[in-house]
């Protein structure tokens, strides 16, 4: 592997006001700093205040991130409307979440059915109905967007869910916002669609998380180690263990969203958006573990060129160091991450896996493989 070096950005301070504490599905969210907020404005542009309500476009929202950020939104007072292809439930109850909290947050939420795909469906309901503020959380490519800017000639602010894996892979870490970016990254839609919103002149911010972790998580990160730990298997882990990566809780990442709606500190702005620390893969399977309540875990390591898993993944990280320095938000925002991520993974465990509910069935196909040639090695 690589040498790798750390650098440590320094970041000036930023002049903060106290907040109060706010509730969120039942866990206490620990927001003691905000941010000055001033109005954005530019030439053309309307005024842009995070403490008037707006009425709010989410593209996406029925799921994970979407999910926790429109509950954020409609308690600030927002209208807020989910466009959708109306093919999941346009609302569902949160694990935790009272029957009165949730059935005043469905009476609030609208709807607005289309394929965001379908360009001329999209400027044509959007405009009918007008928006201040588009959260944008599902969009991959720069052509879904377009519709979306032309239908809103006087949007206020446009808020992108980005991602860290377009930087450009390198021996310098962590990842700043500064980083070069890689063209040909599977993620280049993202940064295509960053480029419009900078060529457009619009008032846009995009934030960038890395892994996402959490409560109802659709991609399998936590829980494919806590499908291992319940079943009492070793977790296979390839190569050395010592890969480094970082993790960020859905929650931190819905108040970022949240801290950068009307905050001129945002315009025009990228934030990497995750955990504080970093961690190990080795370190993350015994997070999870702590976290679960679940006994230290063996792990095994593992060559990958080794072995043909076919299409099957049988890892779900990117076999290298990935992580990002989240400074400029802590800096710039004032944001700061509620969860450490044994925290974050207990609150996931607790509030999800732990219950009986996950996404993916346990599928072990790959790892007894792996475990398959571990012991013929070890007889």
């Amino acid at each position: 592997m690589a040498r790798l070096l750390v650098l440590q950005q320094k970041q000036p301070s930023p002049s903060l006001i106290p907040s109060s504490l706010s509730e969120f599905n039942g866990v206490r969210l620990n927001t003691s700093v905000q941010y000055k907020r001033k109005a954005w404005q530019s030439k053309g542009a309307l005024e842009v205040t995070a403490s008037s309500a707006k009425k709010i476009l989410i593209m996406g929202g029925t799921r994970f991130i979407g999910l926790f950020l429109s509950r954020l939104l409609v308690k600030e007072g927002h209208q807020v409307t989910l466009f959708t292809r109306g093919k999941a439930p346009i609302t569902q109850q949160l694990p935790a979440e009272s029957d009165t909290d949730y059935a005043d947050f469905k009476s609030k939420i609208l709807h607005l059915k289309g394929d965001r795909k379908d360009f001329e469906y999209v400027k044509t309901s959007l405009s009918a109905e007008g928006f201040d503020v588009v959260y944008d959380i599902n969009g991959r490519e720069a052509v879904e967007v377009e519709p979306i800017l032309d239908a809103l000639p006087k949007l206020e602010q446009y808020i992108y869910c980005s991602s860290a894996g377009v930087y450009l892979k390198s021996d310098l870490m962590p990842h700043c916002e500064t980083d070069a970016v890689d063209p040909k990254s599977r993620h280049k839609g993202k940064l295509e669609t960053e480029s419009l919103l900078e060529s457009r002149g619009v008032n846009w911010t995009s934030l960038r998380p890395v892994y996402i972790y959490g409560p109802l998580n659709y991609n399998p990160v936590e829980e494919w180690f806590f499908h291992r730990l319940k079943a009492g298997r070793p977790i296979p882990i390839p190569n050395s263990g010592v890969q480094i990566t970082q993790l960020g809780h859905v929650k931190d990442l819905a108040t970022a969203f949240i801290q950068v709606l009307g905050n001129e500190k945002a315009s025009k702005q990228v934030f990497n958006i995750s955990g504080e620390k970093y961690v190990t893969f080795d370190g993350l399977a015994k997070a999870c573990a702590k976290a679960a309540g679940f006994p230290e875990p063996e792990i095994v390591h593992y060559n990958p060129k080794e072995f043909d898993f076919g299409k099957k993944k049988a890892f779900p990280f990117r076999d290298q160091h990935f992580f990002a320095s989240v400074e400029k938000a802590k800096s710039v925002l004032g944001w700061k991450p509620e969860f450490d991520l044994v925290a974050g993974l207990a609150d996931s465990y607790n509030l999800d896996f732990g219950r009986g509910t996950f996404r993916k069935e346990a599928d072990f196909f790959t790892d007894d493989m792996i475990l398959g040639k571990s012991l013929v090695l070890q007889s």
